[in-house]
């Protein structure tokens, strides 16, 4: 059975750092490629990030490019998302995807996800 499980979340200041981490079981972690999907209250999920199952190939979307880092220790079965420079436009609930790109906004690949709340 595949399991995605997202600690990490939080509430942060704005301008500030968090680090969410994805831990895999159930699936060939380190032949798949991953994503991170948000949903912000009231708005549909948006594509956040994906990492292909090497580590390479990271890609992000508009709004978090520049301020946002995706990467992946095989070995653990964990992908991190580190952001920086938080906004309070980043506050949703954040999931980890068993997908890559092009089906990451399908619910049934995603972890439970876990809430980031930035707000002073």
């Amino acid at each position: 059975e595949v399991h995605l499980v997202e600690p990490g979340g939080g509430l942060v200041q704005p301008g500030g750092s968090l680090r969410l981490s994805c831990a895999g079981s159930g699936f060939m972690f380190s032949l798949t490629d991953l994503s991170w999907v948000r949903q912000a209250p009231g708005k549909g999920p948006e594509w956040v990030a994906s990492i292909g199952s090497g580590g390479v190939g990271a890609a992000y979307g508009d709004s978090v490019s520049g301020r946002f880092t995706v990467f992946r220790d095989n070995a653990k079965r964990i992908m991190y998302l580190q952001m920086n420079n938080l906004k309070s436009e980043d506050t949703a609930v954040y999931y980890c995807a068993k997908a890559s790109r092009g089906l990451a906004l399908m619910r049934d690949y995603w972890g439970q996800g876990t809430q980031v709340t930035v707000s002073s």
